[in-house]
């Protein structure tokens, strides 16, 4: 049985960095497509960043710049996130995928972790 857990969210202050991991169990994701998504209260989920295959990755706009995804090559990936504001604020979800190609889409994902809370402090 596939399981992702989260871990590494918390509470910081606007500015601050945070290093969100994603490990996952039950079967390889080498070479499968993995990502994040995070839901603010009130909001839809919405598509943060992803890789795939050959490292290749994949941002939304708002966070361009500010966050970093990688990955372990085995079964672990991480989100850094830099230069917080409390618009990132949210609940941020890893995903993984059966296909190799880092998509935006969350119907492009099989399996999803419960969530790690993020804080950001103004």
């Amino acid at each position: 049985q596939v399981q992702l857990v989260e871990s590494g969210g918390g509470l910081v202050q606007a500015g601050g960095s945070l290093r969100l991991s994603c490990a996952a169990s039950g079967r390889t994701f080498s070479n499968n497509a993995m990502g994040w998504f995070r839901q603010a209260p009130g909001k839809e989920r919405e598509f943060v960043a992803a890789i795939g295959w050959i490292r290749s990755t994949l941002y939304a706009d708002s966070v361009k710049g500010r966050f970093t995804i990688s990955r372990d090559g085995k079964n672990t990936v991480y989100l850094q996130m830099n230069s917080l504001n409390p618009e990132d604020t949210a609940v941020y979800y890893c995903a993984a995928s059966n296909a190799i190609a880092a998509v935006t889409v969350q119907g492009g994902y099989d399996y999803w972790g419960q969530g790690t809370q993020v804080t950001v402090s103004s």
